[in-house]
């Protein structure tokens, strides 16, 4: 998930390309624009922050659905060139709905950076995300804030820092892409003006990573 400055036709690719199913149907030309365009309308808008006209996304959509037709795909190949990648086991995904009450982001993220500068924040559209460590001094600052509650556990984050000269939706799409061929599938993707974060389950951690880290020798 982008932080800000993103464009309609940006966020149409970054919203579309975190859903595998939507991405492959729409690669495939077998999915109705308009009722896409309904389906993606609120995340958009999340992701400019700003209202946006449904016949905005239709045309925004098709004209990514276009962009498939005279693609190169081994130009693919080399998106993660030059790339840098890290991998960190042993992570937690926080998910808390923006309409719980008492939620303080700030609070959360300032007892988080006392404790650790290893996490992540993400704004979605109808929750916050905090991808954070497993350890149990992070639990107890959660369980103090939060209360006890059910965490996802058993994930590792793969973070890769791409040139800023490359499309950060396809480079996720194409990471999918070749994950899904040999066998592993993506539990989350997001990217900002830094890096993307790849969020896998943590048994199938080191091979997504030695899989990506081949690619990128290419």
């Amino acid at each position: 998930m982008r932080t800000s400055g993103v464009s309609v036709p940006e966020a149409v690719r970054e919203v579309i390309s975190r859903n595998r199913a939507v991405y492959d149907c729409l690669r495939m030309n077998v999915i109705n624009y308009t009722a896409l365009a309904v389906r993606i309308q609120h995340e958009v808008e999340v992701e400019i922050s700003r209202p946006v006209n449904l016949n905005t996304l239709v045309v925004a959509i098709k004209r990514y659905a276009d962009s498939f037709k005279d693609q190169d795909w081994g130009e693919n190949e080399r998106v993660l060139e030059n790339s840098r990648m890290t991998l960190t086991d042993g992570m937690l995904d926080v998910r808390v709905s923006v309409s719980e009450e008492g939620l303080d982001t700030a609070d959360i993220l300032t007892k988080f950076s006392e404790a650790t500068d290893n996490y992540d924040f993400f704004r979605m559209s109808d929750s916050v995300r905090f991808l954070v460590e497993d350890e149990e001094s992070i639990r107890e600052i959660l369980d103090n804030i939060l209360g006890k509650r059910t965490y996802v556990r058993g994930l590792a984050r793969i973070r890769i820092s791409v040139p800023t000269n490359r499309s950060w939706p396809d480079a996720i799409s194409f990471i999918a892409d070749v994950l899904h061929n040999n066998g592993i599938e993506l539990r989350d993707a997001f990217f900002n003006l830094d890096y993307i974060t790849l969020v896998v389950e943590e048994s199938h951690a080191s091979r997504a990573y030695e899989i990506l880290r081949s690619v990128r020798a290419l």
